[in-house]
């Protein structure tokens, strides 16, 4: 009896890894296709997250791999610098996480406005459903976010007239009906999760039926890795590409963190530690750069469906990165026989789930400036870039709270006669008050001595407090029983 209830962790681990490799496989492959690079790349990032990052202490129950919320960026470097590029710039994030978690930075992470990062996540969801929308046509993406919406049209157009274009847009529309509604249907889903059910049938669908659409492409496992030369490594000097791994491994760090503490929401066993976490996500990213492989986050996608499964310890995720090892090994070819739209419906699915739509209704009545927070950073990364726009959300974020939390009134007091007029302020005085300040000022009676009292005040900045004090110095002038009180 004993002996059972040893076994039951292991047992209930060793079933929840099989549910995270099913979920993980056609999520790697997708992410892969979508971000420009071999579909074997994002098996190896998936084993590596598995079998290293899943050994490491930090999060217990959580999973990594590679992630949809990248795939914009990666296709991005990857277009500008190369393939051969990526793992030089993913080397480099992973040392930068592993730097900033010996340095205990991975706590202030948590400090990050949440309406930044909602609006990341919609803009990066955004940009993916734009872009691969023509990869659901098997047709080129033109390019920027921008670019991909204003080719909507001609899309439709050549579509419509065009019968291969049709099969592969019937297929990945089909696969983002299974994924949407396989979830209900309870009992197959607990054995089949969706997204493997999804591109299993588009996969027979289409064999069944002979349609003419575009397959995965596949090199083998081996062939795909390409270690980062020297000339690769040499580029890290370059400023655009240092912009690109400090991207990497922010927003890396940040989704990896914010997954941490959702799963951490899910189950009642050891909570994250958010530096050895950060380490960890460093380390597996560090080895990823070096097989030249795409960089890797948290997944809450597989780390939901991990504890879901009944997942107890790590022993779960690091036997998922054993099974993709598995299969990458052992059946490379089935990657072969893969629809490309199917695996497009699969991330335009998972771009959908990125926007927050259910929360930004509440979050706009209750919460109005982080609401126009989060749909300008969600915008800026469409119309930019992804970097430019979480730095313009965070600036947003920044100083709204510098608004806020500077308020300031003034207590006025008008004694009976001839006394001065008593004016105490209380509050925050900074610049972004002044001109309400100086007008409060400005309209006391001219004729009357006025004491000013800025005992009360909890901060008061370099600009207020010159303002105030040549604001008293030319009521001195006109009145010369003004005072200013500190």
């Amino acid at each position: 009896m004993q002996l059972l209830k040893r076994l039951a962790p292991v047992r209930a681990d060793f079933t929840a890894s099989i549910v995270v490799f099913l979920v993980a496989v056609p999520l790697c492959v997708g992410v892969a296709v979508a971000s420009g690079v071999p579909a074997e790349l994002g098996l190896v990032t998936g084993i590596v997250g598995g079998l290293l990052t899943g050994l490491l202490p930090g999060s217990s129950l959580q999973v990594s791999g590679p992630a949809a919320g990248l795939t914009v960026l990666v296709y991005e470097a990857v277009k500008e610098y190369g393939l051969g590029a990526l793992g030089a710039l993913v080397l480099a994030a992973g040392l930068l996480q592993l730097a900033m978690g010996a340095l205990k930075l991975g706590r202030w992470f948590r400090a990050i406005s949440v309406a930044v990062v909602q609006g990341m996540l919609a803009g990066i969801g955004l940009v993916l459903i734009a872009g691969q929308l023509f990869s659901l046509a098997d047709a080129k993406a033109p390019g920027s976010g921008l670019a991909n919406l204003a080719g909507l049209p001609q899309l439709v157009a050549g579509t419509v007239r065009s019968g291969p274009a049709l099969a592969a847009f019937a297929i990945g529309a089909g696969t983002i009906a299974v994924l949407t509604l396989w979830p209900r249907w309870k009992r197959a889903a607990r054995v089949l999760p969706a997204p493997l059910a999804a591109v299993a049938l588009a996969t027979i669908a289409v064999w069944a039926l002979d349609m003419p659409v575009a397959r995965v492409q596949v090199s083998g496992l081996l062939d795909a890795i390409q270690p980062p030369g020297l000339a690769d490594v040499g580029r890290l000097t370059e400023i655009g590409v240092l912009g690109t791994v400090l991207a990497f491994a922010l927003i890396a760090s940040a989704e990896s963190l914010f997954s941490a503490a959702a799963v951490d929401r899910l189950h009642d066993g050891p909570r994250t530690d958010y530096d050895k976490e950060l380490m960890a996500q460093g380390a597996g990213n560090t080895v990823c750069g070096l097989l030249g492989a795409l960089p890797m986050t948290a997944v809450i996608v597989r780390s939901a469906a991990n504890v879901q499964a009944g997942a107890r310890t790590k022993v779960s995720r690091v036997l998922h990165g054993g099974w993709l090892l598995l299969f990458a090994a052992a059946f490379p070819a089935a990657l072969g026989v893969v629809p490309v739209a199917a695996l497009a419906g699969v991330l335009v699915h998972a771009g959908w789930k990125l926007i927050p739509l259910r929360e930004l209704p509440p979050l706009w009545r209750e919460h109005r400036g982080e609401a126009v927070v989060l749909i300008v950073t969600a915008l800026s990364i469409v119309a930019i870039s992804m970097f430019e726009g979480v730095l313009i959300g965070l600036l947003m974020a920044v100083a709204k709270t510098a608004w806020e939390i500077s308020h300031v009134h003034l207590d006025v007091e008008f004694p009976d006669g001839d006394g001065p007029v008593k004016v105490r302020a209380v509050g925050n005085a900074t610049f972004l008050r002044l001109p309400k300040l100086l007008d409060q000022l400005e309209a006391l009676p001219a004729d009357r001595d006025v004491d000013l009292d800025l005992s009360g005040l909890r901060h008061l900045d370099h600009a207020c407090g010159a303002a105030l004090t040549n604001w008293a110095e030319q009521h001195r002038r006109s009145r010369p029983s003004a005072e200013l009180v500190s």
